[in-house]
């Protein structure tokens, strides 16, 4: 008797909060990688402004849950930048933040070529020490 009436009052409390309670609760987190060519003369300058542009939002922007960002050893103008998001509205959001709209006017004559992955996490971790 004890367990259904605990069944019984987790569904209503369910319900009282509504499906935006438990939407939230289900959000998947929005991944992106993008694939960046640098012009190798500008290379230094671009990773500045990336370094700078990643420090501002993983610090400013709540929904920034992680920005990596790579260059290829063999050629290290190719640059990745894997993004993870709390969602796609924090993704939005973060198009519109003075940071980044400052890193795409100062690298907009550096990238040669931006090619966005739009994925769907299988598996996302991180080992804590």
């Amino acid at each position: 008797m004890g367990v259904t009436r605990l069944v019984v009052l987790s569904a209503a409390m369910l319900a009282a909060a509504g499906s935006s309670g438990f939407a939230q609760a289900t959000k998947e987190p929005y991944v992106r990688v993008a694939e960046i060519e640098i012009d190798p003369a500008q290379l230094e300058a671009y990773t500045i402004a990336i370094k700078e542009q990643v420090k501002a939002a993983l610090r400013l922007e709540p929904g920034v849950l992680a920005l990596y960002s790579v260059a290829d050893k063999e050629n290290p103008a190719h640059v990745t930048v894997f993004e993870i998001y709390a969602d796609a509205a924090a993704y939005k959001a973060h198009l519109e933040t003075a940071h980044f709209k400052n890193y795409k006017i100062t690298t907009q004559d550096m990238v040669k070529s931006l090619k966005i992955r739009e994925t769907v996490p299988i598996l996302l971790g991180v080992k804590r020490k």
